[in-house]
This record gives C-alpha cells, structure tokens and sequence, in this order.
C-alpha cells in the first residue's frame, strides 16, 4: 500500500550477527503467540521491519505473553517494548523491560485480578504506574554495565491486562512511550490512546496575578546543587487507560511501527476493517499476514495484539 511499492524485499534478506559466546540473545525474526481465556481470544505477533531484516540487524521490538493464575482466577499479560534506536543491544533493554514488568504484575496478580473484577480503577492505575516505575527504573540502573547513558539504555513498554473471569470484560492498557491503542466497533476504528494533559502538580506558575512574568520561568537549568543530584531526563508520561469491552469489539495495542502506518495510511485501516469483521477472529498465520501488509515508507519493527470480544 502507499504510493508505490516498497523498496525492500518482502522476505528477510540477512541474519543478524551472532556472538559464539552469547547465543542466547539470539532474537528470531517472528515471534507468534495466541490464546484463549475469558470472553476474549488474543492474537500477538512481532515481526522484524523490512529495514532490519535487509541490514541484517536484530528486531528491537520484545513480546511477552504470560498467564499468571489458573481457572477464573488468571490474569493474563501481554507486554511489548521498543529498544532505542541505534543504541548497541537495544533488543535486549527491550526484552529486559518485558521481563521486568512481567516479573512485577506476576508477583502481584492476585490483587491486580481481584482489583479489575472490582473495577477499583483508580487503585489500578497508581499500583501499574509503581510497578512500571520500579520496572524501567531497574533497566535503566543496568545502564553503567553496557556502557550507555541511562535513557540509552531504556525502552517503550506498552501493557494489557486481561482477566480470565468471563464476567469481567475490563480491559486495562497501561505503559510509557510511543505506540497506538485502537478499537474496532462497528466497523469503525477509534484511537482510544489515553492522552497526558495534566500539568505537573509541582509545576511553577508562569506569572504573577499581576501578569509579570517569572524569573524562573526562563526555561534555563538550574546549576547542581551540591546537597541534590543533578536531575535526570525528563521521563515520557505514564499511560492507563480501563475500559469495558463490548461484544464484537476487537482491541488493537501496538509498537510505532504498526500505530504510523495505520494512523496515516486510510488503505491499511480499511483493509483490516475487512479482514477483521468477519465472523470470528482470524488465526495465527492469517493474523501474521494481516500484521505484515507493506506500506511504503514504513519499514520498522510491529509488534502487535489484538483482543477479540465473544
């Protein structure tokens, strides 16, 4: 789709370098994953970009899907990440923050669980953002060891929630970075990506009552102080979003490399309009193909899960 064919080969091209001594961090090109737990059945895929399988560079974008619990009980996950771009090993800091994330909302399932069938929304939102802090947080400590500054060595994690209770058609998005949440109902798609609008609380006034503007509001760094640490960079806003799920919905959470395309090419949302309201869901190797649609100019990592509702 686009405005002519893309410049890269439909198929991989070159393996990425491996290292003898470190063969576990080997990265497959695909990744393909599905289930089917609650009122729901989940597709999830990651698929290494046309640009990458051509330079014969590693996928930098990590899938988790993991079900903690059993019976009605279970939560299940579906975690995605995006390394930093051009940062050595940054598919790693991408599995790490699957795995961390994952690691957290295991240990505490039971409650996550027992707070969604509640619908204790505001409960959710401030344990995930701890547990998303506390996360990226220990991945970014682990900075020093390659030899990276912190935000090098960091991700985009983007979560779902989904609970196995059939009575429970809660939905909760959460993560940090860029990406896309999308929902298909009715034939029609609709960008439920929670947006940040709030002012920082500790945020300084711009002006006086008066209208004068505020020395400290030049927008200059302060100097180190040297009883505090010199402040770090800025960190990209928390994201959460709950929802209830409606029969026939189909929920769509993805890395950038899918969200662009699908955000700028009308073709590619129409397609998957078609594919994706028929009778049912599609399997894992049409739910593979439908991810794959080429659009010229969009050549990096996608990563995707969608949710369909019974």
């Amino acid at each position: 789709m686009g405005s002519g064919p893309p410049t890269y080969d439909p198929e991989p091209t070159a393996l990425p370098v491996a290292d003898p001594e470190d063969l576990a961090g080997l990265v497959a090109d695909t990744v393909l994953d599905g289930a089917h737990h609650g009122s729901c059945v989940l597709r999830a895929v990651s698929v290494r970009g046309d640009s990458a399988r051509y330079r014969g560079e590693p996928r930098r974008d990590a899938l988790l899907t993991a079900r903690f619990g059993t019976g009605e009980e279970a939560l299940v996950l579906v975690a995605m990440a995006t390394g930093v771009r051009a940062t050595p090993g940054a598919h790693r800091a991408a599995a790490e923050a699957c795995a961390w994330i994952a690691r957290a909302v295991g240990r505490s399932h039971s409650r996550l669980a027992e707070d969604l069938r509640a619908g204790r929304r505001g409960d959710l939102k401030s344990g995930l953002h701890r547990l998303t802090d506390r996360s990226l947080g220990r991945l970014r400590a682990g900075a020093a060891d390659q030899g990276l500054r912190p935000e090098e060595w960091s991700a985009s994690l983007r979560c779902l929630l989904l609970p196995a209770d059939p009575g429970c058609r809660t939905r909760v998005f959460f993560g940090v970075g860029a990406g896309g949440l999308f929902r298909l109902r009715d034939g029609v798609w609709q960008t439920v990506e929670p947006q940040i609008t709030e002012m920082a609380p500790d945020a300084p006034p711009a002006e006086t009552p008066e209208g004068d503007r505020l020395t400290m509001d030049l927008g200059l760094p302060l100097p180190p102080s040297a009883y505090e640490p010199a402040p770090g960079p800025p960190r990209a806003p928390f994201r959460f979003r709950a929802s209830v799920a409606r029969p026939g919905d189909t929920l769509l959470m993805c890395t950038d490399g899918l969200a662009a395309p699908l955000r700028d090419e009308p073709g590619l949302s129409a397609h998957l309009t078609d594919r994706w309201s028929a009778a049912g869901p599609p399997g894992l190797t049409a739910f593979l193909a439908d991810i794959q649609v080429r659009v010229k100019g969009y050549a990096d990592d996608r990563t995707a899960a969608a949710v369909w509702e019974a």
